[in-house]
């Protein structure tokens, strides 16, 4: 079972002062950020590309190269690239050198990514929306398969027996498909046998089981071997000593990010009443002190199959200190405590 740590690197107004950190000191702290979650022995860091202000990481690879030059084992990902407006030539490049830097340990989650605003910005249409992402996917993988790369396409120039470099130290590179819990998207990752992120931001986790079933269903029935296809997860969440300053610490800056998406998208307003409601047992948000931390993410793993939870913190702005914290019990006392009931639970199971 790995266990890491996800951001997007937010730049939100602080709750209490409505200061705004700039993109520069966020940027550094979300290194500092890595570089202590390998320290702790966690397993994963994931940064998200976006293209808007309240969010300083448009380049995660440059953020995660950064990182790897001062990290020894934690593995860099995205979290994720937004692939359908993206070059998947530059894509690979980037990440084929963060491989070099780290010496094998990138991974690229390519996603169509829930925000649209890199779409104007890179000059593509949203009614391409679906068809850029199959296209450039097909690309990506095509270009990891083969150092010299011939490929045809409807919305990028043509590769006429081209090599692409540098190239990465794992072979192959891995690649991972980010969904937000849509059969098709999981379909797809099962039948390319690529591994899968599920975002699991909302409701009841349960309900992504028939998923992922269907997603070992597809990867069997293309002939892929089930056993090696991760399933991760990627839920929001924070860790303090104890479960209330958990949650009175998490709850202000995810009220802030949450209701202004919810403003943008036409949702009703995010309330205590609905924090508590998710940070339940059964809820999406995983909020408290270590070991009801580390119970729900068992939970997880043994009732919806997931091998690689990712904790998505912070959401909106909050003290550097305070996600420092967080980390850090996530490394040294949720970690532990999860690994060795999933140790024992598999050993069972054999």
């Amino acid at each position: 079972m790995e266990i890491g740590i996800s951001t997007f690197v937010e730049t939100t107004p602080d709750v209490e002062t409505g200061e705004v950190i700039s993109h520069a000191q966020r940027i550094r702290e979300v290194v500092e950020e890595i570089v202590l979650a390998d320290e702790v022995g966690l397993d994963v860091f994931g940064v998200g590309e976006h293209h808007r202000e309240d969010f300083a990481a448009s380049s995660p690879a440059i953020i995660l190269a950064a990182a790897a030059a001062r990290t020894k084992r934690i593995r860099l990902t995205s979290a994720v690239t937004v692939l359908s407006s993206a070059d998947p030539v530059r894509v690979f490049q980037d990440f084929a050198t963060v491989d070099a830097i780290s010496n094998g340990r990138a991974e690229i989650m390519a996603g169509r990514g829930s925000f649209i605003e890199s779409f104007p910005l890179f000059g593509y249409e949203l009614n391409d929306y679906n068809e850029l992402f199959e296209e450039k996917l097909e690309l990506l993988l095509k270009i990891r398969e083969s150092e010299k790369v011939s490929w045809r396409g409807g919305h990028r120039p043509a590769i006429d027996n081209l090599g692409v470099y540098p190239r990465p130290v794992q072979q192959p590179l891995p690649v991972w498909i980010g969904s937000g819990g849509t059969s098709e998207s999981v379909v797809r990752a099962g039948a390319l046998g690529l591994p899968l992120v599920l975002a699991i931001i909302g409701g009841s986790p349960m309900h992504f089981e028939p998923l992922v079933r269907l997603y070992k269903r597809a990867a069997a029935r293309a002939g892929h071997d089930i056993t090696k296809l991760p399933v991760a997860s990627h839920s929001h969440g924070f860790i303090a000593e104890d479960t209330e300053t958990a949650a009175n610490k998490f709850f202000p800056s995810t009220q802030q990010v949450m209701s202004k998406l919810g403003r943008e998208r036409g949702w009703g307003p995010y309330t205590r009443s609905s924090f508590d409601a998710a940070r339940s047992f059964e809820g999406a948000l995983y909020v408290g002190d270590p070991k009801v931390v580390a119970e729900k993410i068992i939970h997880l793993r043994k009732n919806v199959g997931i091998t690689r939870f990712m904790l998505h913190v912070p959401v909106g702005t909050m003290p550097h200190p305070d996600v420092m914290k967080a980390i850090e019990l996530l490394g040294k006392e949720v970690a532990p405590l999860v690994r060795e009931e999933i140790a024992k639970w598999e050993n069972q199971s054999v």
